[in-house]
């Protein structure tokens, strides 16, 4: 059961209180810039969990200025689409709504997920980088903690996805074998510990160079995981060694 920091009150609350209840997830994004962009990947995580634990999910954005702008960046990174709130209406028995927002940012009545800045070095969003890398750059760090995004980071979040598809590529030529019970519970435990992002990366990490798995094994773990990352991991299946 996946549980969330109420931002409000510090206290854990379940991200969908009824069962098969339908959660509507509302991302605040006022303009275009990077920070903005981490918090419709938030709202995008969230609803990735939620649906990942058979929780269906109505996800809505507001936005004032730069939607296009905004909406364009977001598909870059891998983010799927959300309503617009000036055309969505309330009403569809949603038993639970959260609102993503940046920690500057509204404070709308209900659950809050505040979103910690992002500081990078270009000011222009995605300027020069590859989407992807940024992605997993900013699912680097806790989403209440800022992120500094530079050169650095960047090659080092673009590194490790070269490695991570390579990986993949190679590990799926061996024949299929279950992700382990163990690891699949360490997976949802990080993920629904108030969505410890973090957390999944570290635990790829081992998996990676766990001597006692098969490549069969770690193949499932990482196609698995990536229902939530939305890193495309499993990109270069079928490319020569």
């Amino acid at each position: 059961m996946l549980r969330i920091i109420d931002s409000r009150t510090g206290v854990p609350v379940e991200a969908a209180p009824t069962r098969r209840g339908l959660t509507r997830v509302e991302a605040h994004a006022p303009g275009f810039d990077t920070g903005a962009l981490r918090v419709l990947l938030v709202a995008d995580l969230l609803v990735r969990a939620l649906e990942l634990g058979g929780t269906p999910v109505w996800a809505v954005l507001h936005g004032e200025r730069e939607q296009p702008e905004l909406r364009a960046g977001a598909a870059a990174l891998g983010i799927r689409p959300l309503e617009d709130s000036r055309e969505a209406g309330r009403g569809l028995g949603e038993k639970q709504v959260i609102h993503v927002v940046p920690e500057d940012g509204p404070a709308p009545d209900g659950v809050r997920v505040h979103v910690a800045p992002v500081h990078a070095t270009s000011p222009a969003p995605l300027t020069g980088a590859d989407p992807v890398a940024l992605r997993l750059a900013l699912l680097s760090r806790r989403r209440d903690r800022p992120v500094r995004l530079d050169t650095a980071a960047l090659t080092e979040a673009h590194d490790t996805l070269v490695r991570w598809r390579r990986a993949v590529a190679s590990w799926a030529r061996h024949p299929s074998r279950p992700i382990p019970e163990e690891v699949r519970t360490d997976l949802h435990g990080a993920w629904e510990d108030d969505l410890d992002l973090p957390g999944v990366l570290r635990l790829l990490a081992r998996v990676e160079t766990d001597p006692d798995l098969p490549d069969g094994a770690r193949f499932e773990t990482y196609a698995y995981a990536d229902r939530l990352l939305g890193l495309d991991l499993t990109r270069d299946l079928g490319s020569p060694e």
